[in-house]
C-alpha cells in the first residue's frame, strides 16, 4: 500500500510541474503589457519601461518562471500588480467564501446524485427510473449561469425567500452564510447531479447483472440487502472517477456563477484579475485551483484502492 501511495505521490507532483509550466506559458504569451495596463494608455514610454523594471517583467522568461516557483515552495506569491497587496492574503481571504461553496454544490451533487441513481438501477425501466432519467436529461441541457437566474427570479425576486446576491460574512452568522450561499451551491450542483445520477445508474445496472449477485439472490438475501451491501461497493469506481472530475468543473463554475450573485470568491477574483490585466494574481489563482483538483483526485485513486483492492495489487 505505501508503494501504491508513494507512486500516486510522485505522479501528483509530476502532475503540477506540468500544470505550472502550462499556465506560466499560456499567462505569459497572452497580447499587452500589465505596466501599461496600469500606467494608463497616455503614459510615456520611459514610465512604462520604469514599471516594467519595477514590476520584473523585464527578466528572461526561465528567470521569472524559477522566481516564480521558488515563491510557491516558501509561501511568498508577490504583490498583486493593481491591489498593491499580498497575493496570498488576497487569495485567503476568497478561499473563506470559495470552498465553503464548493463543499455545499459537491454535498448537494453526490446526495442527489447517488439517491437518483440508486433510485433508478432498482427500478429499471419502470416509471419512476423513466421520469427521473427524464428529469436528469433536462439537468444536463440546463447552463448553470441560466439556472442561476430563473432560481433568483423564483426565490429573491416572487417568493422573496433569499437573497438574490452578496455575501453577509461567516462572522454575521453560520446560517446567515450558509443562506447566501444556498443558490449558488444548487445552480452548480444541478447539472453535475444529472450528470453523476446517470453514472451511477448505468454502474448500477452493471454490477448487478454479475454472477456474484445472482448467487446472493440465491442464497435468499433480499434485493435491499443486496443492492446495499454487495452491488453499492463494487459499483462506486465508475462513480467517484466521474466525481473527481466533476469537483474540477465545479471549480471551474464558480467563476461564472461567483459572478452572477456578485459574490467576493475566488472565481470572482480571478475574473477581475483578468480584466484588469493582474497577471501575477491570475496565476497564482490557476495554480491553486489546479492543485486542489490535483489533490481531490489523488485522495480519489486511493480511495480506489481501499474500494477494490485488486487495484493496487494490480497497480504494485
Amino acid at each position: 500500500m505505501s508503494v501504491f501511495v508513494l507512486r500516486r505521490l510522485l505522479t501528483l507532483l509530476a502532475t503540477l510541474v506540468g500544470a505550472s509550466l502550462i499556465i506560466f506559458l499560456v499567462l505569459d504569451a497572452l497580447p499587452g503589457n500589465a505596466a501599461q495596463m496600469l500606467m494608463g494608455a497616455d503614459a510615456s514610454p520611459d514610465a512604462v519601461r520604469a514599471l516594467t523594471v519595477k514590476l520584473g517583467l523585464d527578466q528572461p522568461l526561465a528567470v521569472r518562471y524559477l522566481q516564480w516557483i521558488k515563491g510557491l515552495l516558501v509561501g511568498d506569491l508577490g504583490n498583486s500588480y493593481v491591489y498593491g497587496t499580498s497575493v496570498a492574503s488576497l487569495i485567503a481571504e476568497r478561499l473563506v467564501l470559495t470552498v465553503p461553496l464548493a463543499i455545499m454544490a459537491m454535498t448537494i451533487t453526490v446526495t442527489l446524485a447517488l439517491s437518483a441513481g440508486i433510485y433508478t438501477a432498482a427500478n429499471h425501466n419502470k416509471l419512476g427510473d423513466v421520469g427521473v432519467m427524464s428529469l436528469t436529461q433536462v439537468g444536463i441541457a440546463l447552463p448553470n449561469f441560466w439556472f442561476a437566474i430563473l432560481l433568483v427570479l423564483l426565490f429573491s425576486v416572487r417568493l422573496q425567500w433569499l437573497s438574490a446576491g452578496g455575501f453577509s460574512g461567516w462572522e454575521e452568522g453560520i446560517w446567515l452564510g450558509v443562506k447566501s450561499l444556498l443558490l449558488p451551491a444548487i445552480s452548480l450542483a444541478v447539472v453535475q447531479a444529472a450528470i453523476l445520477a446517470r453514472v451511477t445508474r448505468s454502474a448500477v445496472l452493471e454490477v448487478l447483472r454479475e454472477d456474484f449477485v445472482r448467487t446472493a439472490r440465491a442464497k435468499g438475501l433480499g434485493k435491499r440487502e443486496v443492492l446495499w451491501s454487495h452491488v453499492l461497493r463494487n459499483a462506486m469506481i465508475p462513480v467517484m472517477t466521474v466525481m473527481g472530475l466533476q469537483f474540477a468543473n465545479l471549480l471551474a463554475g464558480t467563476i461564472v456563477i461567483e459572478n452572477v450573485f456578485y459574490l467576493p470568491g475566488l472565481g470572482r477574483l480571478i475574473f477581475q484579475s483578468i480584466a484588469n490585466r493582474d497577471l501575477i494574481v491570475v496565476r497564482n489563482c490557476v495554480m491553486l485551483l489546479a492543485t486542489m483538483v490535483v489533490i481531490v483526485n489523488f485522495v480519489v485513486d486511493v480511495l480506489y484502492a481501499f474500494i477494490d483492492p485488486r487495484i493496487k495489487v494490480h497497480d504494485l
